[in-house]
């Protein structure tokens, strides 16, 4: 049996589904209202105003850079400082060797920190000056402006006084004796290239009385003089080899060459390994000696000395030298000693260095460059006109006799080659350079092997200078070779 219709429930499901769908509209509607209102400043021109939002916020901007910039450039120079005070300080912890020499250089470096943060107040005293505006007018110590200045621009206005009064002639002196000096170099640099100039135009070289023949057999022995060949060398574990059979190996009659290898190593495995190659090439018939000092000083211009020393140098008429890292060619020894022959007064040929490393990288690339612009144009402009330049101080024949003469090796700079030279020029003696004849090489390829090269090079020169100063004024030696040439 069916029940019957209930109407009451259904006109309340009816109004209750309309009160729904009404609540739905309105609130869309007002969703919909809500999104297109539009919200309108009490302002006469929104486009101006607009503007200058904008413009207010590209200038906090900019500022904010600028901000930045000069809280990086005082991080920059605070960290430098820092830097430079802690090399200082391990300069001056690694340096003490003896106590008074580790006094004298912890003063120096006191000094040195001190003097740095002096620099470093003035340069904070600059900066406040900068900010202040003092750059465009500066504050002045006259009578008039002291009462009113402050503190800080009256320590300002004291030290433009002392700047301006005290500091600028000196540096305006050194800075005139630095362009002298680079007005010298530069000319010097000029006459070297016009001498180069003449040198190739003209093809200008040293010419050699007598010549050997390329097969020994065919020529008396005795016409070929006694050579003693030196090989200093120092824990050299990498070119020991090659160094002593290049030696071993020129086309010189035994009989009449001696070579010595003298071995400044303080390790025991380098030692034997090179007295073990020397016995080899003594096994092979080679006359070669080893040489091991046992007080070890003086460094390389110690051991020669002591080599030159043996009872059998006498015997002797040239020695050539060679470093462990140089490797000449088989025909070194006849294309340098005939140039001896007739010149009775020629103490040195030196040949020119030849680099198997030059394009190892960018740092041997650019030692060859600056070398051959020595070898090519200062040694052969100075040999051909002047009849001197420094010793190499190997790949080089020296005559024993002009060695004895100017006194040796000596032992008090860092540049022995450079001194023995000089030494044997105030006596009178000359040299000759050979361009075309190279003897083979390796350049540092790192920076800190490069950086005890140059350290010494351009130590050593100063020290021999301030030695040999007044020997060069005494000395009676008048060049003027290089004009009799131009003529």
């Amino acid at each position: 049996m069916s029940r019957p219709q209930n109407y009451e429930f259904q006109e309340w499901w009816n109004k209750q589904r309309e009160k729904h769908h009404d609540l739905l509209i309105d609130k869309s509607e007002t969703q919909r209202l809500f999104t297109s209102v539009e919200i309108h400043t009490p302002t006469a021109d929104p486009a101006v105003d607009k503007e200058r939002t904008r413009s207010a916020r590209q200038l906090s901007w900019v500022c904010l850079l600028k901000l930045q910039q000069l809280a990086s450039s005082i991080a920059y120079l605070s960290n430098g400082f820092v830097a430079i005070l802690r090399t200082a300080n391990r300069r001056i912890a690694s340096s003490s060797v003896a106590a008074d020499s580790s006094r004298s250089e912890s003063r120096l470096y006191h000094a040195i920190k001190v003097f740095l943060v002096v620099v470093l107040v003035l340069l904070l005293f600059e900066l406040v000056a900068y900010f202040k505006g003092w750059h465009f007018s500066p504050p002045s110590l006259s009578s008039a402006e002291v009462e009113v200045l402050g503190l800080v621009e009256l320590v300002y206005a004291t030290w433009l006084k002392i700047r301006a009064n005290y500091l600028a002639p000196p540096l305006q002196s050194l800075t005139n004796v630095c362009i002298v000096l680079f007005l010298i170099q530069s000319v010097d640099r000029i006459v070297l290239m016009l001498g180069c100039f003449w040198i190739k135009f003209r093809k200008l070289k040293p010419v050699a009385v007598m010549e050997f023949s390329e097969n020994s057999e065919e020529q008396n022995v005795q016409d070929y003089p006694m050579v003693l060949v030196q090989i200093p060398m120092c824990n050299e574990r990498e070119v020991y080899q090659q160094s002593i059979a290049a030696v071993c190996i020129q086309d010189w009659p035994r009989e009449r060459m001696l070579v010595q290898v003298l071995d400044d190593s303080d390790d025991l495995d380098v030692q034997h390994l090179i007295k073990a190659e020397v016995q080899k090439w003594q096994q092979r018939g080679l006359r070669i000696l080893y040489r091991h000092r046992l007080i070890r000083t003086g460094y390389k211009a110690g051991n020669l000395k002591s080599a030159m020393s043996c009872d059998y140098v006498k015997d002797y008429e040239f020695v050539a030298i060679f470093d462990a890292d140089f490797q000449p060619g088989p025909d070194f020894l006849k294309k340098t000693i005939p140039y001896f022959k007739g010149n009775d007064d020629l103490a040195l040929v030196q040949t020119r260095w030849a680099f198997v490393n030059k394009d190892e990288n960018l740092l041997t690339r650019l030692q060859n460059i600056n070398l051959s612009f020595h070898f090519e144009v200062e040694q052969q402009v100075n040999g051909v006109f002047l009849n001197f330049f420094g010793f190499n101080g190997t790949a080089g024949v020296w005559r024993i006799k002009a060695l004895e003469d100017c006194g040796g090796w000596l032992e008090r700079t860092t540049v022995e080659d450079m001194d023995v030279a000089v030494r044997a020029h105030l006596c009178g003696w000359k040299f000759i350079y050979l361009n075309d004849v190279k003897c083979l090489c390796e350049l540092p390829e790192s920076y800190e092997a490069y950086k005890k090269q140059q350290h010494r090079w351009h130590s050593g020169p100063m020290q021999l200078f301030r030695l040999c100063f007044f020997d060069i004024l005494r000395a009676k030696v008048r060049e003027f070779d290089f004009i009799i040439s131009f003529l």
